[in-house]
C-alpha cells in the first residue's frame, strides 16, 4: 500500500493504491502473527508522515474475529499509524499451549505497565477442542488472570449506536458489572450426607474465629459452594459509574437482590454513600432524578429484568454484582439486536491510582463464519464491536501519553465516521444490509476508501447528525438465527390478540396483550417501584429456604 504525506503533514494513501486482498498478503498476515513460539511480537512500521501511536498492549485472539482484525489492521491502521510502540501478544490456544501460558502472564504484565489494552475474542477450549487442536492440556479463560493482574474494578458494557440506524435502544444504555467476586470465583465440592461448617479465621491470630454458617446436608448428593463478594473497590466502581452516567446525561440505577440475599446490602450502601456525597447535587442540577423521586433508585434484579425490556428509549445505566451484570447485559444485547452492538471494557487500577482500561468486543470468535471462510465461502463479518474497542483503546492510550493525542483522535474519529457511513449508505455487512450487503473483505475495502479520503482532507472529523425522520430500522429477518423462527407460530400468536380478526392490533388489544405477557410499561414512580419490588421480593422469598 503506497502512501504519501499531505501538505499539512498529515498522512494519506494515494488514490492509485487501491486496497486488494491477495492470497500472498493473507499468508503473510497469518505468518506474522502466528509464526513462532515466542510470546511477544513487535511489529515495527516506521514510515515518514505516519501518526506515531503511543504504547498499547494488543492481544490477538482466534478464528474469524482474528482474521477480520488482521485485514482491518492492514487496510485501516497500517497506512496511517506507526504502531511500533504497540506490544503484541498471541493468545491463541496453540500459543498458550506452546508457551505453557507464559504468553498470558507476559500480556497481563504488559497491560499493567502500559495501562491501555485492546483484546480480540479468544477461545477457552472445551475438552473436545483440546483434542481437536492437539493441546497438551486445557487452559482456563484468560479473563480471571487479567482481572487479578489489573486489579479489576468493573466491566463496563454499553450499547453501540450508529447514527441514522435504529438498532434497539434509542439512547445509550450503560452497565457496570462488578469485576470481582461472586460465583465465578467459587470453590465447591460434591458431597453426601453430613455437616458443613464455614469458618472465618482473621489474619490477626488474637481474634477469635467466626462461624459463617453451619448446616446439615441431608441429600445423598449435594454441591456445597463457597464464594465471597469483595467490597473494597465498590467505591471506585461507584465513581466510575456515576461519572460516566452524568457525562452521558443518563439516569443511574443500582441493581441487587438485597431484599432476599441480605449479604448484598453492603454493595448498595457503598454505592449510595458515594452518590450522596459526590454526585447527588450534580444529578439534581441536571434534572436527571425527576422520575426517580429526586434520589438514587434501587432496583431488585427481578424488576431490572423487566425494565430492560420496557425502557427501549434507553437513557439509563445500571450497576450491579458480577453475576447479575453478566446475565442482564446479555438481555440488553438481545434488545439491542446482538452482542456485536455492545462494548465490554474492563477497568482496573494501577498501584499509582491511574486507571487500567482493557477494551474488547462483547461477542466471541464467530466460529461458524470462520469455518465457512476456511471452506472458501464468502462471509460477511460485522467488525463494529471490535473496531469500537480498538478505537477506545487507542484513545485511552493517547490520554495516558498525549504527545500525538490530537492526531490519534482525528484518525479514530474519521475511522468511526467512515464505518458508520458505510452502514448508512448500504455498504454494510449483511446482518444490517441484507443479502445485498458486502462480504467481510468488501466491507473492509469500502471503509478504507472513505477513510483514505477523509484523512487526505486534513480536516477534523464531524459527527453525523441524523435529519428528522431519517432513522432506518433494519428488518428483523436479517438477524442471525431468524431461519429457526416459526413464522406460522408468530402468525397464530398475532391472531390470538387480534380479537376482531381485522389484521391489526388495536390499542385496547395491545394493552390486553402487554398485561397478559407481564410487559406493560410501569410509571417511574418511586412508590410504585417500591411496591413492585416488595411484591417481587415477597414472591421470591416464598421460593427461598428459611
Amino acid at each position: 500500500l503506497a502512501h504519501q504525506g499531505t501538505g499539512s503533514g498529515s498522512p494519506c494513501v494515494s488514490d492509485s493504491s487501491a486496497f486488494t486482498l491477495s492470497a500472498a498478503m493473507l499468508s503473510s498476515l497469518r505468518g506474522a502473527q502466528r509464526g513462532g513460539a515466542g510470546c511477544k511480537l513487535w511489529i515495527r512500521t516506521f514510515a515518514p508522515g505516519k501518526i506515531v501511536a503511543p504504547p498499547m498492549t494488543y492481544i490477538s485472539g482466534e478464528e474469524m474475529s482474528w482474521y477480520t482484525m488482521k485485514i482491518i489492521q492492514e487496510a485501516w491502521v497500517t497506512p496511517f499509524i506507526d504502531t511500533s510502540k504497540w506490544e503484541y501478544f498471541d493468545l491463541s490456544c496453540k500459543s498458550r499451549d506452546d508457551t505453557d501460558d507464559k504468553v498470558l502472564h507476559e500480556a497481563v504484565a504488559s497491560g499493567a505497565r502500559i495501562g491501555a489494552i485492546f483484546k480480540e475474542p479468544t477461545i477457552t477450549p472445551s475438552a473436545e477442542q483440546v483434542k481437536q487442536f492437539g493441546l497438551k492440556k486445557p487452559r482456563g479463560s484468560p479473563n480471571g488472570a487479567m482481572r487479578r493482574g489489573w486489579n479489576g474494578i468493573t466491566i463496563s458494557r454499553d450499547t453501540i449506536h450508529i447514527p441514522g440506524i435504529k438498532l434497539g435502544f434509542d439512547q445509550p444504555v450503560f452497565f457496570e458489572r462488578h469485576a470481582v467476586g461472586g460465583e465465578y470465583g467459587a470453590g465447591w465440592k460434591s458431597v453426601g450426607k453430613g455437616r458443613v461448617l464455614s469458618t472465618f479465621f482473621p489474619d490477626d491470630i488474637k481474634e477469635p474465629p467466626i462461624i459463617i454458617d453451619g448446616r446439615q446436608v441431608e441429600d445423598n448428593e449435594s454441591a456445597v459452594v463457597v464464594y465471597d463478594n469483595p467490597l473494597d473497590n465498590v467505591e471506585d466502581l461507584a465513581h466510575i459509574f456515576f461519572a460516566r452516567c452524568l457525562e452521558a446525561n443518563i439516569v443511574p440505577y443500582v441493581v441487587t437482590k438485597k431484599t432476599v440475599f441480605k449479604w448484598q446490602e453492603g454493595f448498595w450502601q457503598k454505592m449510595k454513600k458515594v452518590f450522596d456525597e459526590h454526585y447527588k447535587e450534580k444529578y439534581l442540577a441536571c434534572g436527571l432524578l425527576k422520575k426517580t423521586g429526586g434520589d438514587l433508585q434501587h432496583l431488585i434484579s427481578d424488576a431490572a429484568t423487566m425494565q430492560i425490556i420496557r425502557w427501549t428509549g434507553g437513557g439509563f445505566g445500571m450497576a450491579c454484582h458480577n453475576y447479575d451484570g453478566d446475565m442482564l447485559t446479555d438481555e440488553v444485547a438481545q434488545v439491542h439486536r446482538s452482542p456485536g452492538f455492545i462494548t465490554s471494557n474492563l477497568i482496573g487500577k494501577s498501584a499509582d491510582g491511574s486507571l487500567i482500561k482493557e477494551f474488547e468486543a462483547s461477542h466471541g470468535t464467530v466460529a461458524d463464519l470462520w469455518h465457512a471462510h476456511l471452506r472458501g465461502e464468502d462471509t460477511s463479518m460485522n467488525p463494529l464491536g471490535m473496531v469500537v474497542a480498538l478505537l477506545g483503546a487507542m484513545e485511552h492510550a493517547a490520554m495516558l501519553n498525549p504527545a500525538n493525542k490530537a492526531d490519534i483522535f482525528r484518525w479514530t474519529g474519521h475511522c468511526k465516521e467512515a464505518m458508520y457511513t458505510a452502514f448508512r449508505t448500504g455498504k454494510g455487512t449483511r446482518d444490517l444490509s441484507g443479502p445485498t450487503g458486502l462480504t467481510t473483505e468488501q466491507f473492509v475495502e469500502a471503509v478504507f476508501e472513505d477513510l483514505n479520503k477523509r484523512m487526505a482532507s486534513g480536516e477534523m472529523p464531524v459527527p453525523y447528525e441524523v435529519p428528522a425522520k431519517e432513522e432506518l430500522a433494519p428488518s428483523r429477518k436479517l438477524r442471525r438465527g431468524f431461519e429457526h423462527v416459526d413464522e406460522e407460530g408468530i402468525k397464530a400468536f398475532f391472531e390470538k390478540y387480534d380479537t376482531d380478526a381485522n389484521g391489526a392490533i388495536s390499542f385496547e388489544e395491545f394493552v390486553d396483550m402487554t398485561l397478559e405477557l407481564g410487559i406493560a410499561p410501569m410509571k417511574k414512580d418511586p412508590e410504585a417501584v417500591k411496591h413492585h419490588e416488595a411484591r417481587v421480593a415477597s414472591h421470591a422469598s416464598t421460593e427461598m429456604p428459611a
